[in-house]
């Protein structure tokens, strides 16, 4: 049996009966609160709700329930207020409605940006969205420039958001007397590095790919090269090729006690090349910190932990996306966070990371007292400018993800 009605047409006892019991269908839409809340009102009047038997009270009850999905709960208060006023009305908003600052392209705009950086924290990614309009004139980060980075995290919560968007190998101690044992005096000058190496994985016994990881300590511009093995035959190139890949001098070379680095081969190329060599002092985990924090924000984000094969042609395709898209970026376009200490009147020191001091390593670097910086001879803050802001942050990262999904497919596994 199917009873068609609207909500001016109200259905017997006996009829909200068998449609609770499932002998009986009502056909009935309530397109909104006002008419559901009309509705109940009417059914309540008319069967004089106040004067019926528990049991008919618990099959008007039921229906309500059933043909407005409220629960039993809302229906109850419902009910309640209708006996107390005679009527059901919906309560005045009480509360000011303000106007939503960023709306949904902003949203969208922001999950495309964040899925091509691949999620960087939150300071970070306002100075991105405030380049991306200021400096390169990215009309849809108009009012994405200027938002904060806590609100940030509140719109990558939001439900059209997340609708958008769907190790390290320790090495041996080593005693072989190459290298002072102790921290760099940098003094503010950029040209000291640091180094550690990232190992792509095992599989089967066979080892995978090794990664080079240097990094300045004041700028962190960041140089990585991919090679075939920790031996003397592969890494000696790779460090002459990467020393040579900063655009200042480099002074100072410090890594831990690992037998990459510590080791007669290199001690002759950092003497040839003049670069004092150091390494970490033991129970000072925090020595080589910078670099080994890179290693996971930088390396392992982008490569992940999977074994890719040791072999010639996976390392040059690494290499060629390396050199073409990934240094540029993190050099270029990737924000970091700089540390400010403050020292207080009782001699404590305090690190804080200020948000106006995330910056670029190239903006850093550009940011140093002329009388510590020292280019190449053959560089100049010009020729530099013309790579830095070739393209907006975003671009590149976009051009940098379709590079590296071609390099994936060419390499064998």
């Amino acid at each position: 049996m199917t009873i068609t009605m609207n909500t001016t047409r109200i259905p017997t006892i006996y009829q909200m009966q068998q449609f609770v019991s499932g002998l009986a269908e009502i056909e009935c839409r309530c397109n909104n609160r006002n008419e559901a809340y009309s509705f109940i009102a009417q059914v309540l009047r008319k069967h004089q709700y106040t004067r019926l038997k528990k049991a008919d009270k618990g099959i008007i009850r039921a229906f309500i329930g059933q043909v407005t999905g409220y629960s039993s709960a809302n229906v109850t208060i419902l009910i309640k207020r209708f006996i107390r006023c005679r009527e059901l009305k919906l309560a005045k908003r009480t509360q000011p409605v303000f106007e939503s600052r960023f709306n949904r392209d902003d949203i969208v705009e922001l999950a495309r940006i964040d899925e091509i950086h691949q999620n960087l924290s939150g300071p970070a990614m306002v100075v991105i969205l405030k380049r991306e309009y200021e400096l390169f004139g990215n009309q849809a980060c108009k009012r994405l420039a200027n938002i904060s980075s806590s609100h940030l995290y509140n719109l990558r919560s939001t439900k059209v958001y997340k609708n958008i968007r769907v190790h390290y190998q320790k090495t041996k101690p080593s005693v072989v007397n190459i290298g002072k044992r102790v921290k760099p005096f940098i003094d503010g000058i950029p040209g000291h590095v640091r180094v550690d190496t990232v190992h792509q994985g095992d599989k089967d016994g066979e080892k995978g790919v090794y990664h080079v990881n240097l990094v300045d300590e004041i700028t962190q511009m960041e140089v990585i090269v991919a090679v075939e093995g920790i031996s003397e035959r592969y890494m000696i190139p790779a460090l002459d090729l990467a020393i040579k890949m900063f655009p200042f001098k480099v002074i100072g070379f410090h890594s831990d006690n690992g037998s990459e680095y510590i080791n007669k081969i290199v001690a002759e190329l950092l003497n040839k090349l003049k670069i004092e060599q150091t390494k970490s002092r033991p129970r000072h985990s925090g020595d080589n910190g910078l670099v080994e924090s890179k290693n996971g924000s930088v390396i392992r984000k982008n490569l992940g932990y999977m074994h890719i094969p040791r072999t010639s042609e996976n390392v040059a395709a690494i290499n060629k996306w390396y050199m073409n898209w990934f240094i540029p970026y993190i050099n270029y376009h990737r924000p970091c966070a700089y540390r400010k200490t403050e020292i207080t009147d009782k001699g404590k020191q305090i690190h804080k990371y200020p948000k106006d001091g995330y910056k670029t390593p190239y903006e850093k670097l550009k940011s140093l007292a002329k009388d510590k910086v020292e280019l190449k001879p053959e560089l100049s803050f010009e020729l530099l400018d013309l790579q830095a802001y070739a393209m907006s942050d975003t671009n590149w990262a976009n051009h940098m993800q379709i590079a590296k999904e071609y390099m994936w497919k060419s390499i064998q596994f």
